[in-house]
């Protein structure tokens, strides 16, 4: 397995729980959400440090829409976010017995957003899929915490991260209907040893890049599933990842606050790392007008 060179403190932010980086091209802006303090924070490139923009409802996880907005998958509700005017109105509500709010979230090419939930049990949450059309399919359910998603370069795969096992699965994906098929194991992680798989993101060449909660790190798969490379975080709950800047050859990463991060570490801050390899365009979703 190749180690490549630790993460550097990108912006010191101390969330207490940083998650989902999202990365903006036409603002040139990286999002996230520290979900325990129910914000959601902004920093620019170039800039030395980042700006709250959202206070309210804890953000679970969000997208960005078609047309320049963010949509807020908080605890009961859909709601869309004007972040250059600070405009937010709830849009949709949700209701599912079992879960206490939404958890990571993803837009796929036709605009539908696949969002996760935490359930109030290991037993409880589940996956579900809103599509342009306003209509929200439950796809399974009893997952606990459900977690990281992605689409392989050609679009034919997805990968979902299931936190309660420990374990990424891997779907065939039909790009005309979003249905999910042919569930099989792609990766089954060591908690002992190296962590939680938590947030994930799918680059170029067809590798997975999963962050590792209580890990340190973020591990590099293979499309098949195999350990290929680390890289080292100062901080022991790594919680996300995604690629942006430029030429979306910088990774960004998020973290959390953990019980064993000496009182001088960075932990819940945000951390970057330049790669060799690009990373996927993120999909834009297409709820809003609809929900």
């Amino acid at each position: 397995m190749a180690t490549s060179p630790a993460a550097r403190l990108l912006v010191s932010t101390r969330n207490q729980l940083g998650e989902n980086p999202l990365w903006d091209a036409s603002r040139h802006t990286l999002f996230w959400t520290d979900i325990t303090a129910g914000e959601l924070h902004a920093w620019r490139e170039g800039m030395t440090k980042e700006r709250p923009i959202y206070t309210g409802p804890s953000v679970g996880g969000f997208t960005l829409e078609a047309d320049g907005a963010l949509l807020l998958f908080r605890v009961d509700d859909l709601a869309r976010f004007n972040p250059d005017t600070g405009e937010c109105r709830s849009v949709k509500k949700f209701t599912d017995a079992g879960t206490q709010r939404f958890n990571d979230v993803m837009a796929d090419p036709a605009g539908r957003v696949f969002a996760g939930t935490i359930g109030k049990d290991k037993d409880s949450g589940g996956l579900f899929r809103f599509d342009p059309d306003g209509s929200v399919h439950p796809l399974f359910r009893g997952t606990g915490v459900s977690n990281g998603m992605g689409l392989s370069p050609d679009g034919l795969t997805f990968y979902w991260t299931c936190s309660t096992t420990n374990r990424i699965f891997a779907f065939d994906y039909d790009a005309a209907t979003g249905n999910l098929a042919n569930r099989r194991l792609f990766y089954a992680g060591n908690t002992e040893e190296e962590g939680t798989c938590d947030g994930l993101c799918v680059d170029a060449s067809g590798n997975l890049w999963s962050a590792r909660w209580d890990g340190h790190c973020l591990r590099c798969h293979a499309p098949d599933g195999k350990v290929i490379a680390e890289i080292a975080v100062p901080a022991s709950r790594v919680t996300s990842c995604c690629f942006g800047g430029e030429k979306n050859h910088t990774l960004y990463i998020t973290s959390a606050r953990g019980e064993t991060d000496p009182g001088y570490c960075e932990a819940g801050s945000v951390f970057t790392t330049e790669m060799k390899t690009a990373g996927l365009p993120r999909h834009c979703s297409r709820l809003a007008a609809s929900a």
